[in-house]
């Protein structure tokens, strides 16, 4: 581990406390590197007994939570924001059957015919943040339908600009919308600019996909995205961001609050983590970043929870200002990949 990415005490066995079924199940996985069985067991009961359990509980028999369509409304319960959390609560296809069933749906309702996820079921409706995550949910989740290919090769296409048309052609079948209006994440959030918080979701996105399914194309997203988020220090995280007339002012003051799950706001974590995953994780670019997280864990080697969707989605995972094993979990999984 390089030399600022250090942990105090000894977080993972905390986080392997056999009472937290589903944060237990992903330390086992991604940290503790549990053997066969012992992982097996603890994946079952994740899905049969955890919050992965409690989420499925919610999901009506044709796949949708709380009403049928494209699922973007209402935030942070409806299809969309449903299937972002059961990814990064590590479910999976092949543990539930609702889960194949779920991302169908979502293909169904909420993908164009051109690879654009959308909040509306139009093209009109697409945005980075909602094509990052979806794309990479899906995949963790495990979804192998091809579709899924096809919105990969939009959101490469949406970064670089080749093959889409301007906002103002509006006979072209593939162009760019109000909410999308341009290459290099540029949204109508960040007037027209763009927008960080949809860069490292995009970014997640690629550094999941496997490196022999990265077209050229996707290699060139992939760089100009790379060279966006390093265009600014990530521990600063000055990028024109947030609705504001002058958005290449104050950042975001949500880059420096840790939090879990993660929806529609990137925080400087999930920065290095995408960034980690592509290769960068010793890119000195990168080390003010992870000094900063180092450094915002507590004598315990814990981190807190600052940020929190408590109430607003279907579980609740902690208090706010109080170590917190889920965003403890990301901190750590950021650190194990740079070192």
């Amino acid at each position: 581990m390089a030399e600022d990415a250090r942990t105090q005490g000894n977080p993972v066995d905390w986080l392997l406390e056999p009472n937290d079924i589903g944060v237990r199940y992903l330390a086992l996985r991604d940290l503790a590197k549990a053997d066969a069985g012992e992982l097996t067991a603890a994946k079952k009961a994740a899905h049969t007994k955890g919050p992965i359990a409690a989420v499925l509980s919610k999901m009506d028999k044709e796949g949708f939570w709380v009403k049928a369509g494209a699922g973007y409304f209402p935030m942070y319960t409806g299809t969309v924001w449903s299937v972002i959390l059961l990814a990064q609560l590590g479910a999976t296809i092949d543990m539930d059957e609702r889960i194949a069933t779920a991302c169908a749906y979502i293909l169904d309702h909420s993908l164009t015919k051109y690879g654009q996820f959308t909040g509306n079921g139009l093209p009109s409706g697409t945005l980075d943040c909602l094509q990052g995550n979806l794309c990479y949910s899906l995949l963790d989740l495990g979804c192998t339908d091809p579709r899924l290919d096809k919105a990969y090769e939009w959101m490469a296409r949406s970064v670089t600009g080749e093959g889409i048309a301007p906002m103002t052609d509006k006979k072209a079948k593939i162009r760019y919308y109000a909410g999308k209006p341009g290459p290099v994440f540029a949204c109508s959030g960040t007037y027209k600019k763009p927008c960080a918080w949809g860069a490292v979701k995009v970014m997640l996105a690629f550094s999941k996909l496997p490196v022999e399914k990265r077209t050229p194309l996707m290699n060139n997203a992939i760089k100009t995205g790379v060279d966006f988020l390093f265009s600014k220090d990530p521990a600063k995280a000055d990028y024109p961001i947030g609705y504001s007339p002058k958005p290449i002012g104050k950042p975001s003051g949500n880059w420096w609050k840790f939090g879990f799950p993660n929806f529609m706001v990137s925080d400087i974590l999930q920065n290095a983590e995408a960034l980690a995953r592509l290769g960068y994780g010793k890119d000195p670019r990168l080390a003010n970043a992870i000094k900063l997280i180092s450094d915002k864990q507590d004598s315990q080697g814990r981190w807190s929870m600052e940020y929190s969707y408590t109430g607003k989605t279907w579980i609740d995972f902690g208090p706010k200002k109080q170590p917190n094993k889920w965003v403890t979990l990301r901190a750590l999984r950021v650190l194990e990949a740079v070192r």
